[in-house]
């Protein structure tokens, strides 16, 4: 269990924070950027489930547990070094978790007549902000991976892919089942 008796600490005063293997970086690092976005979304998922009730609140619960799973991810970089703890990782069963909730609720969609705009209900406005933080991160972490002597696992890459996917299906379960969709009409006001 993490234990927090203290909320400041004051080491970070010089611009760098400290990485769950210990390892101090730049608060401006590539790998502090993707997790702290990680964290961002979370935030966001967190006003989202203010509209949210039921097995939708329970499923964005969840969902935030797990950006904790993929922050920590993110956090630790995987360097062959012999770590005092177990390293917590995002898996495939996360992954496919997300995956059944998105067919699960993609059947019950209206079909898609054009490009929906991040509207209607509270709750879809907050997971289209959501999805938009999740595409974000998404390409943070991709970025990081593509940096010299940085890993980012395959699985953490497709658990925020999929995330996204899944914010985007339910932003529209939220307006009615998609009936309830602002949808894009291309040069509308030209």
């Amino acid at each position: 269990m993490v234990r927090l008796n203290k909320i400041y600490t004051r080491t970070g005063d010089d611009g760098t924070t400290g990485l769950g293997n210990g390892e101090r970086r730049s608060k401006a690092d590539a790998r502090v950027e993707s997790y702290g976005t990680v964290d961002e979304l979370n935030a966001v998922l967190g006003l989202a489930r203010l509209h949210a009730t039921g097995e939708v609140d329970a499923l964005l619960a969840r969902i935030q547990n797990d950006l904790f799973d993929l922050g920590a991810d993110l956090a630790t970089p995987e360097t062959g070094e012999p770590l005092p703890f177990q390293r917590l990782s995002i898996i495939q069963p996360q992954v496919d978790a997300l995956e059944r909730e998105i067919d699960r609720l993609n059947v019950e969609l209206e079909p898609l007549r054009s490009f929906v705009l991040p509207a209607g209900t509270p709750l879809a406005a907050h997971l289209h902000l959501a999805r938009t933080v999740a595409r974000r991160a998404e390409r943070l972490m991709v970025a990081l991976g593509e940096v010299g002597g940085e890993r980012v696992s395959s699985a953490a890459i497709r658990y925020v892919n999929r995330l996204s996917d899944l914010l985007f299906v339910m932003a529209r379960h939220a307006n009615d089942k998609g009936r309830g969709d602002v949808l894009w009409v291309p040069g509308a006001n030209r």
